[in-house]
C-alpha cells in the first residue's frame, strides 16, 4: 500500500478530483483503485464502502467552499458581500462540478453537525446582517438567497441559458442586483 502512496486524505482528494471529471454519481472504489494502480481490496483499509467515500468527498467540498466564501466575505458588507458570496458559490460549482454535486448529498444529522455546513449557515447570515433582517425574515431571506444561487447554477449547468444572445455573466450580475434590491426592501410583516 505504501508503494501506491494511498492515505485517507489522498484517497478523498482523488475521489473529489474523479467526481469533478466523471460526475459524483460515478465515483466508485474500483475507479479509484484503477487511478492508484492497486486492487479494490487495497482501498478498503482506508474506506469502508463507496458511501463513506462519497461522504468524505461531501465533507471536503463543504470545507473547501466554506474557506473560499469566508475569504471572499472578509471586509465586505451589503451588496459587495452578497456578490462576493454568491459568485464564490457559482465559481466553485463551475470549477468543481463533482464536488458541488457532492454538497447536495444528504448527510446524517451527526455527520452534518460536525461538518462545515454550520459555517455555510453562519456565512449566509453574515451576508444578510448587512441588510438588517431579524428573524424570521433572515431565515426566509437565506432560503431565497441560496435558492437563487443554486437555481441559477443548476439552469446554467444544464445549458438552459446558452441559447440566448444575452451573456450569462451579465444576467448573473443583474440577478444579484435584483436580489440586493429585494433584500434592502424586504417586506416587513
Amino acid at each position: 500500500m505504501a508503494r501506491a502512496g494511498v492515505t485517507p486524505a489522498r484517497l478523498t482528494e482523488a475521489a473529489a478530483d474523479l467526481a469533478d471529471e466523471v460526475g459524483f454519481e460515478n465515483v466508485t472504489v474500483s475507479a479509484l483503485a484503477r487511478r492508484f494502480g492497486v486492487k479494490d481490496a487495497s482501498l478498503y483499509s482506508h474506506v469502508k464502502n463507496v458511501q463513506e467515500l462519497r461522504v468524505r468527498v461531501t465533507l471536503l467540498a463543504l470545507e473547501e467552499l466554506a474557506d473560499l466564501a469566508s475569504a471572499a466575505l472578509a471586509g465586505r458588507a451589503g451588496k459587495e458581500a452578497l456578490v462576493a458570496f454568491a459568485s464564490t458559490f457559482r465559481d466553485y460549482a463551475r470549477a468543481h462540478p463533482g464536488r458541488y454535486a457532492a454538497m447536495q448529498m444528504e448527510l446524517d444529522p451527526e455527520t452534518l453537525a460536525a461538518s462545515a455546513a454550520r459555517r455555510h449557515g453562519e456565512l449566509t447570515r453574515a451576508v444578510l446582517r448587512g441588510y438588517d433582517l431579524a428573524e424570521p425574515d433572515q431565515t426566509d431571506a437565506a432560503r431565497l438567497l441560496l435558492s437563487a444561487i443554486y437555481g441559477y447554477r443548476s439552469l446554467e449547468a444544464m445549458g438552459g441559458f446558452h441559447h440566448h444572445p444575452r451573456g450569462v455573466d451579465t444576467s448573473w450580475l443583474r440577478a444579484l442586483d435584483a436580489l440586493d434590491v429585494t433584500l434592502r426592501n424586504w417586506p416587513r410583516v
